[in-house]
């Protein structure tokens, strides 16, 4: 039986970009031994990813954090840079995406016989609790999840409790981060190097940091406990990797932790990680 493949592209019009799919479909087009789906990412829904024995993932990290919440822990994602840094300054770091055009085809063999390197990649995720009852969970988020008041020129108040901790505080909001997210943004908001963070604790621990307004210092921490937060503003918000917006108001109790899906990201060269 043929291997049933999804690819999910960036298409933005660009010369670069349109070049690196069409090279890709043309590898695929030639294989009698699978099946694949082509959808651009503005395009793609969450039914495109069930059944799929490998997700393809063109562009660059952006790409791949605006649609992974669709993909379940046990299905193996693929990485492919559209435009690298390392070819051209204008490009993309991709670090999440591990292969390129020009070594798909070879990477692409690797993935189906089982060859990659397989990273389970633990995710952040947010559960919210109305004070009617009602209970959502967030969309997973990879890199790093916001809690903060939807109105950016209020501060965002609440009290939060983890551990010991049990404290009210008023913020410019609170940032939490997996290990491999800090090199997203987290890493220019706060100094993380004094929490001897390591990457032996990236399953289990993660990062959090809020802006106190009242000294203008972070409050930061990194931990494998649930942080609980108890929203005391009119409106606010929960954002998994910028994406979608989950809202909250007064009263709700927000519980954020690992305990999103893992994701199975592949790589061919090396595990992934940060130095």
């Amino acid at each position: 039986m043929a291997a049933n493949l999804l690819v999910v592209y960036k298409k933005n019009h660009e010369r670069i970009h349109d070049e690196s799919i069409s090279r890709i479909e043309s590898v695929l087009s030639q294989r009698g031994d699978i099946s694949h789906t082509m959808r651009a990412r503005e395009a793609v829904s969450r039914s495109d990813f069930i059944g799929r024995d490998l997700v393809i993932v063109v562009g660059g990290d952006g790409t791949l954090t605006s649609i992974c919440h669709n993909i379940d822990e046990t299905t193996p994602v693929m990485g492919v840079n559209s435009h690298p840094r390392s070819l051209d300054s204008e490009g993309s770091l991709g670090f999440f995406m591990d292969s390129t055009v020009d070594s798909f085809a070879e990477d692409l063999d690797a993935a189906l016989l089982g060859k990659a390197i397989i990273n389970n990649l633990p995710r952040l995720q947010a559960t919210i609790t109305s004070t009617s009852g009602n209970i959502i969970k967030t969309d997973p988020a990879l890199n790093d999840l916001l809690i903060a008041n939807t109105h950016q020129y209020a501060p965002s108040k609440y009290r939060i409790q983890r551990n010991e901790l049990d404290e009210r505080q008023q913020s410019s909001g609170l940032l939490f981060s997996t290990w491999l997210g800090q090199g997203a943004w987290i890493r220019y908001v706060a100094d993380l190097d004094e929490l001897k963070a390591s990457r032996e604790q990236a399953d289990s621990h993660y990062f959090v940091v809020s802006r106190e307004l009242a000294t203008g210092q972070s409050a930061m921490a990194w931990t494998d406990q649930t942080t609980v937060i108890t929203s005391d503003m009119h409106r606010g918000y929960a954002v998994p990797d910028g994406w979608d917006e989950y809202h909250f108001n007064r009263g709700a109790v927000i519980r954020v932790g690992l305990d999103g899906p893992k994701l199975k990201l592949l790589s061919f060269r090396s595990k992934l990680g940060l130095d």
